[in-house]
């Protein structure tokens, strides 16, 4: 800029420049040589600068940095110091890098002004650092001016405080933890848990008051960062009934497992011993029965090109696929223990959704027995009912379908019940059979527009008889085994409610209702035994989108 322009900028900024320091320094002569020293730093600077866009904002970062320096310089204790005499310094976000002694201070104080409570770190921050009146604070926070002055006379209080406070951290700030998988048992809403559980602060937020209520300050400390970061997701968290907030702390509200080698190595066993009484039995009761061959089973999943002329059967392995962990899930409903109903445990998030949320954190270095049976990339049982049908699915590591992050499976599961129901009669359009094919649902063959052929490649239960006939053998089983199960359940189900938080134990003796029932482990072990002695095969690639997936029609 030319000195003349210079010049007049200055001399216009010279008084409230004035007003500005002297409200902030120990006399009117700190005040008059303060002014002075920000109108050269300023005039100094400007003459050398041309892309000055706002002039306000510039010529008072000068004054804040300037009477940062003030500060910095008579300063002897920091502790010490009224917040009156160092409101400018704190929040100054363009100040010099500190040298003197007093570093540490003042980044101590300027942390200890996050952990006051919303309201007075609002009222803190208009009062100090936006030099509000004390009156307008009071009009646009809706509280009396008593009220203001309080919370201002505290907040000086509660920073002294602070100050004079070593504060604590736990291990999270050095080693947090990761959920190792999570899940719901339930409905989802319109938000997916990666929206709630995005980032290892809420994942160790809810870690670090898994067993006793803390504070946000406290939660803080146990994160080793600042309290405003974490308040924000507290309260995000606690509207959607992850946490649950009792007066001032909080706490989680729902399971985060823990489990110990030992226990897991029990709960391996567990499954183990019952998946080989249930799922051998079930296996041969169903292959030598002649119920495989019952025509109200239809599934034409073929690995050849669908045929134009025949609709042949799929195979055998195919449909064990489906049928065994079916049944594995929906039998002996009447041997449950049903005392604890869904709706006694479960969330209502504002989303929408209506579950029970689970997550697991597992150490990095635990050594299991070589034949624990791992969970990999497993979701479900997952179904939806309409009417008088329901499509049921399992995700498993031998299936092959989009993660179910990826998908929307109610909307997805729906859609597929319309379809199966309109193509019985009708030519579904180009645009549906595509995304039937896509999930593997469907194979089509032949021209659209002339002689065209489809196929469903997931088993149909076709009538009532059938899905009762098949449920009722499982039923037998498990009835046959109902002790054994029972003397198997009870060491692991008491070893569990031990290392969940008294508040939540209902919630997992919900939970344990479902032990050898719609249970994913029991599942996934009965899947692993018949592999594992050959009576079940592995699926072949063109089986894999269409595994495990069935409608039933009643």
């Amino acid at each position: 800029m030319n000195r003349q322009d210079v010049e007049k900028t200055i001399t216009e900024y010279l008084k409230p420049i004035f007003g500005f320091v002297l409200k902030r320094c120990k006399s009117i002569h700190d005040a008059e040589d303060l002014s002075q020293e920000i109108a050269i730093r300023a005039f100094r600077a400007l003459l050398i600068k041309d892309d000055v866009a706002d002039m306000g904002k510039f010529i008072w970062t000068v004054a804040h940095n300037t009477l940062s320096n003030y500060y910095r310089n008579n300063a002897k204790s920091m502790v010490g110091v009224s917040i009156d005499e160092v409101a400018e310094l704190i929040a100054d976000p363009y100040s010099e890098p500190d040298t003197d002694d007093n570093t540490e201070a003042i980044h101590r104080l300027q942390n200890e002004i996050a952990y006051l409570s919303k309201l007075q770190r609002r009222i803190v921050i208009a009062f100090y650092f936006e030099n509000r009146k004390q009156a307008d604070i009071a009009r646009e926070l809706g509280i009396p001016l008593g009220t203001v002055k309080w919370h201002l006379f505290e907040a000086k209080k509660e920073l002294k405080r602070g100050m004079d406070t070593m504060r604590k951290t736990s291990e999270l700030k050095f080693n947090p933890i990761k959920f190792h998988s999570y899940g719901i048992d339930g409905s989802v809403g319109t938000k997916s848990p990666d929206e709630f559980f995005r980032s290892a602060l809420s994942q160790n937020i809810c870690y670090c008051v898994r067993n006793t209520a803390k504070t946000i300050n406290e939660i803080a400390d146990d994160q080793g960062v600042s309290p405003v970061y974490v308040e924000t997701e507290v309260e995000f968290l606690e509207e959607y009934g992850f946490l649950q907030a009792r007066k001032d702390k909080y706490i989680v509200n729902f399971i985060i497992s823990e489990p110990t080698a030992e226990l897991l190595a029990m709960q391996n066993d567990m499954y183990k011993r019952a998946a080989e009484l249930f799922a051998n039995d079930l296996y041969n009761e169903l292959t030598s029965s002649g119920i495989l061959d019952d025509p109200d089973i239809w599934c034409e999943q073929t690995d050849q090109p669908v045929s134009l002329t025949e609709s042949p059967k799929a195979d055998r392995n195919f449909i064990l696929w489906s049928l065994i962990p079916y049944i594995a899930a929906w039998s002996g409903e009447k041997l449950m223990d049903e005392s604890i109903s869904f709706e006694e445990v479960a969330t209502i998030r504002p989303d929408g959704a209506h579950n029970i949320f689970h997550a697991t954190v597992v150490p990095d270095e635990m050594i299991l027995p070589e034949d624990y049976v791992y969970m990999k990339n497993w979701c479900g049982p997952m179904w939806n009912k309409r009417d008088h049908q329901m499509m049921w699915q399992i995700d498993s590591e031998w299936s092959d379908r989009e993660p179910v992050k990826e998908r929307n499976i109610q909307e997805e599961h729906e859609r597929t019940i319309t379809l199966f129901n309109w193509e019985k009669d009708h030519l579904l359009s180009k645009h549906d059979y595509a995304w039937l094919a896509e999930r593997g649902y469907i194979k089509t063959n032949g021209d659209y527009d002339g002689h065209f052929k489809s196929a469903w490649q997931i088993v149909i239960l076709a009538s009532d008889e059938i899905r009762d006939k098949l449920l009722a053998i499982g039923e037998r089983i498990k009835a046959k085994y109902q002790t054994d199960f029972e003397m198997l359940k009870a060491p692991y189900a008491e070893a569990v409610l031990e290392s969940v938080p008294a508040h939540l134990r209902k919630v997992k003796e919900y939970e344990l209702q479902f032990v050898f029932h719609s249970d994913g482990w029991f599942l996934v072990h009965c899947i692993a035994i018949l592999l594992k002695n050959g009576k079940l095969k592995e699926p072949t690639e063109g089986q894999r989108k269409s595994l495990t997936t069935l409608i039933t029609i009643t």
